[in-house]
């Protein structure tokens, strides 16, 4: 379900695969993406899942944000970095109807994670099991969300947090007619 919009990365992909050397099986091997799957994403044919992105950037040791910007981020050594927009990934559903902008450092993938959600009328956020032990912490900055987690189901209005188990089925919903905006924070344990 998790898509990153980003129509680049395949010549990018193939660029760091080629400086470093790597044939698209090497890559596949290191990786552990297929080599089917590397070559429809390099040939931009394939939308590939944050998890895909990130372990290709693992294996190409290479920075996500560095990534995003082309393979070559200029150093800067002051003290407070700054995530442009369009350098800030954006996952979105199958259906177009649920889109993330991941707010959290890629360093932090898997440990902490923010993102900056909006969900179109009628949208549901469906999400697998992540780890056990992970919780989600979900704020409501407009109307219309209704959180399930497990078998439990809450309406969460304006202004408030629900507090949930991300290692058991879960989903966001939006019940309302108005696009629905809201900040989900995952914390791995």
């Amino acid at each position: 379900m998790e898509k990153i919009n980003t129509p680049q990365l395949g010549p990018i992909i193939q660029r760091q695969r080629k400086s470093a050397g790597l044939t698209l099986e090497q890559l596949a091997s290191v990786s552990g993406v297929s080599k089917s799957m590397l070559s429809q994403i390099e040939r931009g044919q394939a939308n590939p899942t944050f998890a895909v992105v990130w372990s290709l950037t693992k294996a190409l040791k290479i920075d996500f944000a560095d990534l995003l910007e082309g393979g070559t981020a200029p150093e800067d050594n002051s003290s407070v970095e700054v995530q442009t927009s369009p350098q800030t990934p954006e996952i979105k559903s199958d259906d177009g109807r649920c889109r993330l902008r991941i707010l959290s450092p890629p360093r932090l993938a898997g440990t902490t994670e923010w993102y900056d959600v909006h969900i179109e009328p009628g949208g549901i956020l469906d999400s697998a099991p992540h780890t056990p032990g992970a919780f989600e912490h979900f704020t409501a900055f407009t109307a219309g969300f209704e959180v399930t987690s497990g078998g439990a189901t809450k309406r969460v209005n304006v202004g408030e947090t629900a507090r949930y188990q991300a290692d058991v089925p879960h989903r966001i919903a939006n019940t309302s007619n108005e696009v629905a905006h809201g900040l989900l924070v995952l914390l791995y344990h």
